[in-house]
């Protein structure tokens, strides 16, 4: 049945560049492997074979960044190889100011094997040991999951306590449910993220199109709301599912979510993340209305035993006064705060944005990538 499972979801879900999009070569004077192609050749690049436990030998980048505090580790969507992503992840490096780990699937690009969900589990737990050689720490690894790698993110996650952080962009709940609505998850369902996110206690960034026509919007805002620690989300308005690093609401908002997480306290004892003492939830300004209508209600249940006397009653009726009062002040400067936050974010330097991330743009164009782009036409044969 196993066996039976695999050979179905290979079918269904995965579908590697072929041709690969590059070879690998050994540079005679240093040893060291690289790319054949001399426009995928950086000094602060190191190209690398990992074993995994199921026996295959995976291809992987390592972009290294001198400022950097956190690392992303980047699973990439179908269709695509580690070459067709290099000018991306390279580009991603230094606009978060990150190191970055990218790395094939088996059976993608030059690594071997062929692919299947158990592989790729095996693929990022390889790619997550290989972090050990330049001395990154769980605590200050961001796992990213696009599209079909979300599958392996959350899989590495829930078994990663101190974790700093996850994105999913363009997310899949699971691989049947891309293709058909099923309440239920079954038996020979594949990458079951529906289940795995509530397991998750690092906040979650999760990024998703509108207009998503190959996963559907629905997926990302489903596993937002089923997260544990959340993070505000970015729904980009209009967006599809290969185009989302062309709008530079992207950018911006994953550098902010870098910025956050790295201001935020290391995780100990796999407990969630809290920023100066406080969860990180987006949905927190209910929070804390709710916090602060609690004086209220206070100074109400202690006027309780005083109805007898008429003195006693009326203090007790000028301390409710006085904390809805205060309570009203503090509302109305939030509400100001709020109009003058939306009113500066409005006019937050859309050239700056937009410049920085001409660059990036260019190369999303120039690979011509979509990622998932053919888990529809598969489901007539499955």
């Amino acid at each position: 049945m196993g066996n039976a499972k695999s050979s179905m979801a290979a079918k269904f879900a995965f579908f590697p560049p072929n041709p690969p999009s590059y070879n690998i070569i050994v540079d005679e004077a240093t040893g060291k492997i690289k790319f054949s192609d001399f426009n995928y050749q950086r000094d602060n690049v190191d190209v690398l074979k990992l074993s995994t436990k199921r026996g295959n030998e995976i291809v992987a980048m390592y972009v290294k960044n001198p400022s950097a505090s956190l690392t992303v580790l980047y699973s990439h969507g179908n269709a695509a190889d580690i070459a067709q992503m290099f000018h991306i992840y390279t580009e991603l490096s230094v606009h978060l100011n990150v190191n970055l780990l990218g790395y094939d699937y088996s059976g993608y690009g030059q690594s071997t094997g062929k692919p299947s969900e158990q592989d790729t589990y095996a693929d990022i737990e390889a790619a997550f040991k290989c972090l050990e050689i330049y001395g990154v720490k769980q605590e200050d690894t961001i796992l990213y999951g696009q599209s079909v790698g979300s599958g392996p993110t959350l899989e590495l996650a829930i078994r990663l306590p101190h974790l700093r952080a996850v994105v999913l962009h363009s997310p899949i709940l699971s691989g049947l449910r891309v293709v058909y609505q099923v309440k239920r998850t079954l038996w020979f369902d594949i990458y079951k993220n529906i289940d795995k996110i509530p397991l998750v206690n690092c906040p979650v960034l999760v990024i998703h199109g509108t207009e998503d026509d190959v996963v559907n919007f629905s997926h990302g805002k489903r596993l937002w709301e089923l997260c544990k620690e959340k993070y505000e989300p970015l729904w980009i308005k209009g967006g599809n599912h290969c185009n989302l690093e062309l709008f530079p609401e992207y950018l911006r908002n994953l550098r902010k979510f870098i910025l956050a997480i790295e201001k935020l306290q290391r995780p100990c004892n796999g407990l969630d993340l809290k920023p100066n003492g406080q969860s990180h939830q987006a949905p927190n300004n209910a929070d804390q209305n709710e916090e602060k209508s609690r004086p209220s209600t206070d100074y109400k249940d202690k006027g309780r035993p005083s109805f007898g006397h008429k003195e006693k009653s009326r203090l007790s009726t000028d301390s409710r006064d006085k904390a809805r009062a205060s309570i009203d002040k503090r509302e109305k400067s939030r509400r100001s705060t709020d109009r003058h936050m939306k009113a500066r974010n409005s006019t937050d330097h859309p050239e700056r944005a937009r410049k920085s991330f001409d660059r990036l743009g260019d190369m999303v164009r120039s690979v011509g990538l979509c990622n998932v782009d053919c888990l529809r036409q598969t489901s007539a044969e499955v």
